[in-house]
């Protein structure tokens, strides 16, 4: 029996987004600097409204670049542990736009309490140092995948608008 490609496709599972963030506690970063060097790095975040909020020193290369308002790439992934296929892992990317909140505002001991509650008394320590500051990351647009063939495209708000659908998959 012939099977065209279409009728062999797997239904795509259901995107849980918002699962594989409350299971992450850092994020893979991907920053550039002014000439356009590339950057990669991670840090712990929260999630507040729809922004992600990074505590982060200026020791970091990633924390210039963010905190000059440069846009970013951000990257939630299952652990390589727990993934049933290493090149299928569960994957939210974004891109966000980056701000820096003020110290001492409203929104800084807000975001701070939440980050002590979610990674400990280290936020504290690093929260008083001065080379610290907390940037706001702003979801632009992103993709999801959770599977081969299970791969969406979602809003700012984290929302799946749409299956990819074999976009760019293409046979060389």
């Amino acid at each position: 029996m012939n099977h065209t490609n279409t009728e062999r496709k797997a239904k795509p599972v259901a995107p849980k987004v918002k699962e594989l963030i409350d299971r992450t506690k850092s994020v893979i970063l991907a920053t550039a600097d002014a000439e356009g060097n590339p950057n990669s790095s991670y840090a712990p975040f929260v999630q507040v409204d729809q922004a992600f909020y990074i505590l982060v020193s200026f020791m970091a290369r990633h924390t210039k670049n963010l905190a000059e308002g440069r846009k970013a790439s951000v990257m939630f992934i299952e652990d390589e542990s727990a993934a049933k296929q290493i090149y299928a892992r569960e994957r939210l990317t974004i891109e966000a736009s980056a701000s820096r909140v003020e110290r001492d505002s409203e929104k800084w001991n807000a975001v701070v309490a939440k980050l002590k509650e979610n990674h400990g008394k280290v936020v504290d320590v690093i929260s008083e140092m001065g080379d610290f500051i907390l940037i706001a990351l702003q979801p632009v647009k992103g993709s999801y995948v959770n599977g081969f063939g299970s791969a969406y495209f979602v809003n700012e708000n984290l929302e799946v608008i749409e299956h990819r659908n074999d976009v760019n998959h293409q046979s060389q």
